[in-house]
């Protein structure tokens, strides 16, 4: 089964081939969710407003309403570009194209370049299209996926409670410049990621920084809005 999904990850695909890129999948699939945005704002939950840090300048208050105005957007279609850094490589792979989103879980990635490929993902269940290809897979099969799903889909929705689930998290910034890290609690998964960094302004997503235990990299860079 894990072979399937790593053909769902073209960059890993790409690079590590079948024989690792199931430690790359974890990558590929989050930044692919790099826009879900479920309705509906969650409270903040003590543990995670205490995470804010003060020699940032960030604030409870900070936390609360960068998580309120991420909540509050419906749909977004903007232009993406995607650097995988790996030690096996000499040098990245460097991809681009544009991400949808409709709430509530209505999510596209489609990559132009270097080669096209469509990734859909709408109620648990993930299409990829790649060519003639069509590969279609639940989420349910694949449970080692689903804290880095939770990852972009909780912050985007004000979901604390999930993310806490999943991961120690840590805010910092303000409103008008924050960080968001998340740092897996399950150690299965911590084997394989060390780390994802959120970075925005209000409530627009800006970078995506996900680091592996192994020190390979991969950050998406969301760009402007495309227009109608």
């Amino acid at each position: 089964m894990k072979s399937r999904l790593a053909a769902a990850c073209a960059a890993a695909e790409q690079a590590l081939g079948r024989r690792r890129a199931k430690r790359a999948a974890g990558v590929s699939l989050a930044c692919a969710l790099a826009l879900t945005a479920p309705p509906g704002t969650v409270p903040l939950s003590i543990a995670a407003a205490t995470a804010a840090d003060p020699a940032g300048g960030s604030s409870p208050a900070d936390l609360d309403q960068v998580f309120r105005l991420l909540a509050a957007r419906r749909e977004g279609h903007v232009t993406f570009t995607e650097v995988h850094t790996l030690a096996m490589l000499d040098r990245p792979l460097e991809s681009s194209g544009e991400l949808l989103y409709e709430a509530p879980d209505h999510l596209e990635k489609r990559t132009l370049k270097p080669k096209p490929e469509t990734l859909v993902l709408e109620h648990g269940v993930l299409t990829v299209q790649r060519g003639h290809r069509t590969r279609v897979m639940s989420l349910r099969d694949f449970p080692q996926i689903v804290p880095f799903v939770e990852s972009i889909r909780a912050t985007l929705a004000g979901d604390v409670p999930a993310l806490e689930r999943f991961f120690t998290l840590t805010f910092s910034g303000t409103q008008q410049s924050w960080s968001l890290v998340l740092v897996p609690k399950d150690a299965t998964v911590a084997h394989v990621v060390k780390e994802i960094r959120i970075e925005g302004e209000r409530d627009a997503l800006h970078t995506v920084r996900i680091t592996q235990a192994d020190g390979d990299a991969s950050v998406m860079t969301i760009d402007g809005a495309v227009g109608p």
